[in-house]
């Protein structure tokens, strides 16, 4: 099927202040120690391959000696904001793994890989220019879609938590062959439920990698969901069938 295409590029839309308000009285708007433009000041960088060796379009960023303790202490102190209680209790115990900057999009986003040294298990939140378009899309999911969505806002920043999944782009092509026709009539039946879900929350540009497939083994069989992962289309793109 041919793909459709969006009209035209999405500008930022500014904060208001009544979504400002808002975002308070739900504690989305907190205090954060590191900003966007922070980050931006990287001094070198070097493209990041897939296990395919193909460019993945994100550059992992490097930065001066100098600045890279306070970045990872302002980063470090974000995970924490967004995951348990703010404190630097846990500090000690993480690793930021990697800052890795997206050259392709609307938002180029930072994409931050944060490890626990006790067990190895490792995470990734985003950092964003902050866009009304976008909080509208995160919010909506939030409330309407039986999913949880955990941001945070703070001036023109926004962090985004990740969303963990198989990119559809990349099930499609990797294993939706492989897959029973059983399967795939689940798989048909949950994409109907997604589209129709999307529909209600007028949130355009689901293109394949704007969404991921999470597999839950349960006994003898794979349940499937279909989440969506960018969300600054909100209410923007009136084609219907991008």
């Amino acid at each position: 099927m041919e793909e459709k295409l969006m009209s035209k590029k999405k500008p930022i839309f500014p904060i208001t202040e009544k979504l400002s308000k808002y975002l308070t009285k739900y504690n989305r708007y907190t205090k954060i120690p590191v900003f966007y433009d922070d980050l931006l000041r990287f001094s070198g960088s070097i493209v990041v391959y897939n296990k395919h060796d193909e460019d993945t379009l994100w550059v992992r960023c490097y930065y001066p000696d100098h600045e890279r303790t306070e970045i990872d202490n302002s980063l470090k102190r974000v995970y924490t904001i967004l995951h348990s209680d703010g404190s630097d209790d846990a500090f000690q115990f993480l690793n930021v793994d990697a800052i890795d900057y997206c050259t392709f999009g609307n938002s180029k986003p930072f994409r931050i890989k944060v490890r626990n040294v006790l067990n190895d298990n490792f995470t990734y939140f985003y950092v964003k220019k902050a866009d009304a378009s976008r909080i509208y899309g995160l919010e909506l999911e939030h409330i309407l879609s039986p999913h949880r969505i955990n941001f945070l806002l703070y001036k023109d920043t926004l962090i985004e938590a990740h969303i963990a999944g198989i990119p559809g782009d990349v099930f499609i092509e990797e294993q939706l062959e492989s897959c029973s026709e059983y399967t795939k009539n689940l798989i048909a039946k949950e994409f109907v439920k997604f589209n129709e879900r999307c529909t209600i929350r007028l949130l355009g540009d689901m293109r394949s990698y704007n969404y991921v497939i999470i597999p839950t083994h349960d006994f003898d069989h794979v349940d499937y969901q279909i989440r969506a992962i960018d969300f600054d289309q909100q209410c923007y793109e009136g084609n219907l069938k991008v």
